[in-house]
């Protein structure tokens, strides 16, 4: 199953001022629990549209998706014809014939194709897209500067000669990729505006387990994930010493990151010469934190703040020892004095008053 999402997890770009629009097309064979053909539709790396040869329908995934389809509902029959009558079929015949080339019978078969652009709203440059992966592995890809295909592997070169002679298809890809999709994309932009054009900073912070561990210095909350985050020293970006993490997405749809510092290598005089900055697209001010020992969170901390409560259990855990060990002694004490004698109100009175 690692294959079926492999160019999801290759296609993530996130370039400054840059929006996308992203087609992926999934069919597969042999793998079990799966749709032998799946759609799905990226915008700027967001989920908008989802379909499958199973339900053959288009589902939103975003609630101005849905206001689009209302407001222009020609846009969701275009989309319901391409997921349910004719991609299934050419996904379906190519992946029964790439199985022949490559003389394979049966197991487990995935291909797939991401088409779609990229537009700078800044500069009004677009870039068009389309390409293919069999099994996990680029097959063929259309170069939009020489509109010509490009076969990586020997197996594509058939399709390559085939696909280059026929000028209708040609004339097709480019009149998608550079007219068609930047059309579409400026309208998606257009209805989720709200979300999807949304600039939201994050907290910094910085972070350290132990006293010889990195300083990692950490960024949660930001939207979009077109963002940085980079160790200074007097004002110029380090590399060494320096490991950064991956984006990651949180569960309200904003996203975190990570760069840590590897302390060892900074004398405690020189800390105040670095800091760590975190830059968002579309947004100047960057947030600038400074490498500052008072500002850090660590563990450690966290341990001698229960110093208090520790020691008190302690004190209660040795007072119910020594009243366990004192009431134990007494017991064995008077087990061995002889019993007293019953307490006889009128024997008492009589030896205290003889004469009556």
């Amino acid at each position: 199953m690692k294959n079926v999402f492999l160019l999801l997890l290759l296609c993530h770009v996130s370039p400054a001022v840059k929006h996308s629009l992203k087609f992926i097309f999934t069919a597969s064979s042999g793998v079990p629990d799966f749709p032998e053909f799946v759609v799905a539709v990226v915008v700027d790396e967001i989920l908008a549209g989802y379909c499958d040869n199973n339900k053959k329908i288009v589902e939103p995934k975003q609630d101005w998706v849905n206001k689009l389809f209302e407001d222009d509902p020609q846009h969701l029959q275009w989309y319901t014809t391409k997921c349910s009558e004719y991609e299934p079929h050419f996904f379906k015949t190519t992946l029964d014939n790439l199985k022949q080339r490559f003389n394979q019978s049966g197991g487990a078969h995935v291909l797939q194709r991401m088409s779609g652009c990229e537009w700078d709203d800044e500069t009004g440059e677009v870039n068009g897209l389309n390409q293919y992966g069999y099994d996990g592995e680029d097959f063929i890809s259309f170069d939009l500067q020489t509109l010509t295909w490009i076969a990586p592997k020997p197996q594509a070169v058939n399709t390559k000669l085939r696909w280059d002679a026929e000028k209708a298809r040609i004339k097709y890809n480019k009149n998608y990729l550079t007219e068609l999709f930047p059309v579409f994309l400026k309208k998606y932009l257009v209805f989720g505006n709200s979300s999807l054009q949304r600039k939201e900073l994050p907290l910094v912070s910085l972070l350290q387990k132990t006293p010889s561990s990195p300083v990692s210095c950490h960024a949660t909350g930001f939207y979009p994930d077109s963002a940085t985050l980079i160790w200074r020293k007097d004002g110029e970006e380090l590399h060494e010493d320096v490991d950064h993490g991956e984006i990651l997405p949180n569960h309200d749809g904003s996203f975190q990151m990570s760069v840590d510092l590897k302390l060892p290598s900074v004398p405690p005089e020189d800390w105040r010469r670095y800091d760590c900055v975190f830059q968002l697209s579309g947004v100047k001010n960057d947030i600038v934190t400074k490498l500052d020992k008072a500002e850090i969170r660590t563990n450690w901390e966290k341990s001698s703040d229960m110093t208090v409560p520790i020691t008190a259990a302690a004190v209660v855990l040795v007072l119910i020892l020594i009243t366990a060990v004192g009431l134990m002694a007494y017991k064995k004490k008077k087990a061995k004095c002889p019993p007293s004698p019953p307490d006889d109100g009128s024997e008492l009175s009589e030896k205290l008053n003889p004469e009556t």
